[in-house]
């Protein structure tokens, strides 16, 4: 019998030529109470369906959209779905999540995952519904936006279906191209280019059944009590300003990233912080599906048109690439929407080309910090891979190998994947985080920087209470991603593994607790360290940029910011024993089989059944 919440089989699409096929992987108990959902089971999923080896844009990779025992439920915020893929920008495991009425529709046909693999001989899409898989060409919507794609889809197949669709970079391999759906995206790592790969420009489905619970009632009374939790002081500055509230913040305590890290305080970070551009520009607040926070704040652009802000899109195209006028900003991040590209590493790698310009290695002379002209021809050359957007378009790590002269020291990469907007020098318990998470450099599966700034440890001085920070919130995210929970609910929980736990107990019918929950969470983030060092991963890849490591930040209080190789390697080798790893980060054979994992291709999944 399948626990409340689940299917208990993903969907296996093989796309060849002019035709897609559809069938079932069952996936029995044990697999998900040992994984969840979202980013946990896809994790699982990899394991299985990824053959060894295979190139991150071969037709053979696996790119999985993964849903969660909670989607489809009054919970608040569960509207969401991990989409789960080998990186084409880190060669590495890679998630990203998202919120949009695809996840509930995806499913509700039927099915906790569906897995899309090979490759369709011409620009087409991928429908499925509870009646099965189809595929249709779609030439006619080469170079759109994914946004606009969306529109011409909903015209031709009707409203019930819902899309997850890439722009003209995900066509065009952009290594950081991103899936897109409702106006949200699912952007690190590059998962855009994994399905414009398989020449797909979008998956469709549609909802035709049902997901039933195990105790109806017990849910709707932790619905009614979560969504007016979500009303607190926890998630009010989420509602009041958005994320894009961090940027003044941020910069007070210098832990701004400026000019490809070369400073922790920005200038003008009072034109771009949310506080102004309220008051000024504010027009609209809006919501997830399923959401009751409402963090979205939108603001109108020069010249007509509105525009979603967030602080790391604001970080990233603002102060790391010296950019302080507004309407600069705004275009930046519209034109990465209607290309299709993430906007984290779109900044950090135009940041870093911006660097090695003015120091001579790059023959691009108008490519200068504060530009924010140049902030856009270079957004503009990535999207069509023309000029130095060729080189641009493979991110910074690649680049900085091409490039040379020193300048992988300075590329904003941990394992290829570009820093998000948090000093390292500044937040040493964040640094750590950066350091050793499987993604690359994140702040969405490592959020360490809350207890740097939550003032119980020494933020400029790393050590052991920093490791115990980092990995408490690796596994809190893990969970998270897992069940999947919005993370700007987290601080609405004051037993959060208790109060998780009691949130799943009346839809899988299990009788989970707290302590399997934290099992659950190591599991989660062991496997997806097996899965990298397979990939060919090591201990070298669980470091920061030299710049980081050499290079003291100068703090306006006159102390210096430092954090040596030494002190991060501390963390590191802290890290490594508080997971069990040897020194070399690989865990203890013994503790393999608690993982679960299958061996990949053990066999081909049978036949899907339409009923």
């Amino acid at each position: 019998m399948v626990a409340g919440g689940y299917f208990g089989r993903a969907l296996v699409v093989d796309v060849g030529g002019s035709t897609a096929t559809g069938t079932a992987l069952e996936l029995d108990d044990r697999v998900l109470r040992g994984y969840l959902g979202g980013v946990g089971l896809g994790t699982w999923l990899l394991h299985r369906l990824a053959p060894p080896g295979t190139d991150p844009l071969a037709p053979a990779a696996p790119l999985a959209f993964v849903f969660s025992p909670l989607v489809g439920t009054p919970l608040t915020t569960s509207a969401k779905f991990a989409v789960v893929a080998r990186s084409p920008l880190t060669g590495l495991l890679t998630d990203a999540l998202a919120s949009s009425r695809f996840a509930i529709a995806g499913k509700l046909t039927g099915h906790d995952a569906i897995v899309v693999r090979g490759r369709a001989d011409e620009l087409s899409v991928v429908l499925v519904d509870a009646d099965g898989v189809r595929l249709e060409p779609c030439p006619e919507l080469a170079g759109l936006p994914a946004a606009d794609a969306e529109t011409a889809l909903t015209a031709r197949f009707g409203r019930g279906w819902n899309s997850a669709a890439i722009g003209p970079a995900g066509e065009r391999g952009v290594r950081f191209a991103t899936i897109s759906h409702d106006g949200r995206h699912a952007g690190r790592g590059g998962l855009g280019a994994v399905l414009g790969a398989k020449n797909l420009k979008a998956v469709l489905v549609r909802a035709g059944t049902k997901a039933a619970v195990a105790d109806a009632p017990a849910v709707l009374a932790a619905a009614r009590d979560l969504r007016e939790r979500s009303f607190g002081p926890a998630t009010k500055k989420y509602r009041e300003l958005g994320t894009l509230a961090n940027l003044l913040a941020f910069n007070a305590v210098s832990t701004l990233p400026t000019r490809n890290f070369t400073a922790a305080t920005f200038d003008g970070a009072h034109r771009l912080a949310a506080e102004e551009l309220h008051e000024l520009r504010g027009v609209a607040r809006n919501s997830c599906a399923s959401c009751s926070i409402g963090c979205e704040h939108i603001y109108s652009r020069k010249g007509g048109g509105s525009q979603r802000m967030e602080y790391e899109n604001v970080f990233a195209l603002g102060p790391m690439c010296g950019v302080s006028d507004p309407d600069d900003v705004f275009a930046a991040s519209a034109r990465c929407d209607e290309l299709g590209i993430d906007t984290i590493s779109a900044g950090g790698t135009i940041a870093w080309a911006m660097e090695c310009a003015e120091r001579g290695l790059l023959d691009a002379p108008w490519l200068r910090f504060g530009d924010g002209a140049a902030l856009l021809r270079a957004l503009d050359l990535i999207g069509s891979r023309s000029g130095v957007g060729e080189l641009l378009a493979q991110g910074s790590r690649h680049a900085a190998g091409v490039v040379g002269g020193g300048s992988i020291d300075f590329a904003p990469q941990v394992k290829g994947l570009e820093l998000p907007g948090y000093e390292p020098r500044t937040l040493q318990a964040m640094a750590l985080g950066l350091a050793v998470n499987s993604r690359g450099a994140d702040h969405n599966r490592s959020g360490a920087y809350e207890a740097d700034l939550s003032g119980e440890l020494d933020r400029l001085d790393g050590g052991d209470p920093h490791v115990a920070a980092a990995v408490a919130t690796e596994d809190r995210a893990a969970v998270m991603d897992s069940m999947i929970l919005c993370k700007f609910l987290r601080g609405v929980f004051t037993e959060p593994f208790d109060e998780w736990a009691a949130l799943l107990r009346p839809v899988t019918g299990w009788d989970v607790d707290a302590d399997e929950l934290r099992a659950t969470a190591r599991r989660i983030v062991l496997a997806k360290r097996v899965f990298n060092l397979r990939a060919g991963a090591t201990a070298a890849d669980d470091t920061l940029p030299a710049r980081m490591l050499r290079t003291p930040l100068q703090l306006a209080s006159g102390r210096a910011a430092t954090l040596t190789a030494t002190t991060l390697q501390a963390m590191v080798d802290g890290y490594y024993r508080a997971r069990g790893l040897d020194a070399a980060g690989r865990p203890d054979p013994a503790a393999l089989p608690d993982l679960l994992l299958p061996d990949p291709h053990p066999a081909d999944p049978q036949p899907a059944d339409p009923a």
